[in-house]
């Protein structure tokens, strides 16, 4: 509405340096068109784009189809938008209001391009030396799927650093054990005979021998 009040206050000021009948027939031309624009087939909306035939000027549509514009009488509207058939609609000159509304149906565009093959490589032998020495890069899936990997996890777990709430139950489970001794020293297997007997024992089967302990050749 405010289109067709900016138009009447132009053509009134024109009115006043032209002669009287020639602004009253410039007037009675303007009309206002509102309407909407939708699929043929589903009565969707289409946000097409409706523009004024050899002039340049239009408006655009909006997501749910609806549109408002100001022309004159016996002017064409062109309704366009990507994917459809442009569509063509003469404002009849015999109409009597300063508005009117429209409801424009259009038709999806299909269209088939030309068949085209890709391939890859122009000859078998240059194929075969691709297929076998190329490393292809992996995709996202293939990249998810070994980072989610159950060893790839647990090497992670094993040498990445703790983080705050593991630093902090190690420091309590030491903090715990080391309250148990509060007031006493702390055991020592140096003291402990059963410690002691295991370790005669390992020296009468030999396991402190450099040729039996792998750990402890020279060679490692």
């Amino acid at each position: 509405m405010k289109y067709i009040r900016f138009v009447a206050a132009f053509l009134l000021l024109v009115a006043v340096n032209c002669p009287k009948g020639f602004a009253q027939v410039a007037l009675d031309r303007v009309i206002e068109i509102d309407g909407v624009a939708m699929t043929a087939d589903s009565l969707r909306s289409v946000p097409a784009v409706i523009t004024v035939k050899n002039q340049d000027r239009g408006v655009l549509a909006g997501n749910n189809g609806v549109f408002s514009i100001v022309c004159f009488k016996g002017d064409t509207l062109v309704f366009s938008c990507v994917g459809f058939t442009s569509k063509q609609y003469v404002v009849p000159k015999t109409l009597t209001e300063t508005h009117y509304s429209v409801i424009q149906l259009m038709v999806q565009d299909t269209f088939y391009l030309p068949e085209t093959i890709i391939r890859p490589l122009p000859t078998r032998e240059q194929f075969g030396y691709a297929f076998q020495y190329w490393r292809i890069p992996n995709d996202y899936y293939e990249k998810a799927r070994r980072n989610t990997n159950a060893y790839v996890l647990r090497a992670l777990a094993y040498t990445l650093p703790r983080d705050g709430s593991e630093a902090q139950a190690r420091t309590q489970a030491q903090m715990a054990k080391e309250a148990t001794y509060y007031g006493m020293q702390q055991p020592m297997n140096i003291f402990n005979p059963i410690a002691w007997g295991q370790f005669f024992e390992a020296w009468k089967r030999g396991d402190f021998r450099k040729k039996d302990n792998p750990y402890l050749s020279s060679d490692y």
